[in-house]
Order: C-alpha cells, then sequence, then structure tokens
C-alpha cells in the first residue's frame, strides 16, 4: 500500500484516490491488476508524471518501482532529495497490455484524474517524463528531445506552474548519452524549486466549463503585472536553462 500521507482540503485527495482505484471508464480496468493512483507528499513542490504503469507498478498498485523508479530515486538523491518529499504520477492509472503506448481514448479517460491530483497538490514545479506526460500537459505536439531541460511557464487551474520537461527513467536506462543528459537536466530543478512564480492574473477562456484546468503559457504582460521579472517573449519557452 502506498505510504500514509497529510491529506490536503479535507478528504477530496482520499476520494480521488478511491475513485480511481474503481474506475472503470476505459478498458484498462479489465487488464490490470491494480490501479496506480500515485504517491508522496501530497504538499510537494516537485511533482512528477510519467507514461502509465507497467508490470512491476500493476502488481504493487505503486508508481516507478521497477528499474526506472530505482534510477529515478538515484537521479533525487543526487540533488539532495528522497522520493517521500515529492508526488510521483503517471498520465495512465491502469497498466497498457504488454506496456504498449498510451491510446488516445485512455488517455482522455485518465485526463482528468491527472488535473485534480495537479489542483489538490498544487506544486510549484511539474516535471514531465517522456513524450506522453510532455505533450499532454504542455498542450503542444513538440517532442520531448526538443524540448527538454527547458522551464516553461504554465496556468492549471488559474495557478503559476513550471512545467519542467526531461526524458523518462525507462528510455535512458540504456543509453549511455541520454542518461547523461538525465542527469544534467535534474541538477537544475533545486534552481527551479526555488525560482519565484508569479500570481496569475488571467482570465479563464470564454466557454470553458467550471473547473476545467487552463492548460496554456502564462504570457509575457501577465508575467510582468505579476512581478514575475521574466518576459518569456513571443514563445512558450522561458529558457531558465
Amino acid at each position: 500500500m502506498p505510504p500514509a500521507t497529510d491529506q490536503p482540503r479535507g478528504d477530496e485527495f482520499e476520494d480521488l484516490r478511491r475513485e480511481v482505484e474503481r474506475c472503470t471508464l476505459c478498458a484498462l480496468h479489465e487488464t490490470r491488476t491494480r490501479a496506480v493512483f500515485g504517491e508522496g507528499d501530497p504538499h510537494a513542490d516537485l511533482m512528477f508524471v510519467g507514461e502509465a504503469p507497467g508490470y512491476h507498478e500493476d502488481q504493487q498498485g505503486r508508481p516507478f518501482v521497477g528499474s526506472a523508479g530505482k534510477l529515478l530515486e538515484e537521479l533525487l538523491a543526487s540533488i539532495g532529495m528522497q522520493r517521500s518529499q515529492v508526488f510521483i504520477a503517471n498520465v495512465l492509472k491502469s497498466r497498457p497490455p504488454d506496456n504498449r503506448d498510451p491510446r488516445p481514448d485512455e488517455i482522455a479517460a485518465c485526463e482528468p484524474y491527472l488535473w485534480r491530483q495537479i489542483a489538490l497538490i498544487q506544486p510549484r514545479v511539474v516535471c514531465t517524463l517522456g513524450n506522453f506526460a510532455t505533450k499532454l500537459l504542455s498542450g503542444e505536439p513538440t517532442g520531448i528531445t526538443r524540448v527538454r531541460g527547458r522551464a516553461q511557464l504554465r496556468e492549471f487551474g488559474g495557478r503559476a506552474v513550471y512545467l519542467y520537461p526531461i526524458f523518462h527513467p525507462a528510455a535512458a536506462l540504456y543509453t549511455p548519452a541520454m542518461l547523461a543528459t538525465l542527469r544534467e537536466d535534474i541538477v537544475k530543478l533545486p534552481e527551479l524549486l526555488a525560482s519565484p512564480l508569479p500570481e496569475s492574473t488571467l482570465p479563464e477562456p470564454a466557454g470553458e466549463g467550471a473547473g476545467t484546468p487552463v492548460e496554456r503559457a502564462v504570457d509575457s504582460g501577465a508575467l510582468s503585472a505579476a512581478g514575475g521579472g521574466v518576459d518569456p517573449g513571443p514563445t512558450e519557452q522561458l529558457g531558465l536553462f
């Protein structure tokens, strides 16, 4: 079982966990062993979002417990952090058969759970691991190779958040060059966590329903007005690193 943690906003976090564990919104519930809600500090400043559970995660109901999880823990240790200090989740909460790529309908079914997790945890930095998490949370089709290691200022649910894409540990396990790049990107996280975030003043876009997460870059005018001291210009990349 995941370790016991404090509950943000009353029982909402545990209510969401139970909802995920009994979810039948896509066909993956028919083949999974256990749903994988995620685990860690529900008040964490740093949240990691991967792709989907693998075999060991499916068996234990915990994220990143195989070889990729061990590497992630080593990377965290290299910057003086422990797994218990962050929150780790995935785009999908159920394992796809044979670890195949997530399908669009599966992502669509699980996406609201991830947005609700982010809204409850309220992290300062969301670190996306690999293509699927990066494309979903950035709302952009650009692949991880082009955007990795560069922080993006985003607004999720009315709050400014740093989105920081990096390679997935599983992809770097057997590729020395990718692993070296992943280590280079990880060491920048403490500086990013210490960077000030502006208070968002952006209005909700017309036509959005209540509670729908805002998935767009904070524009330069709002950022300057909020006293962020950083002007990202016409692009979404802040170029902090």
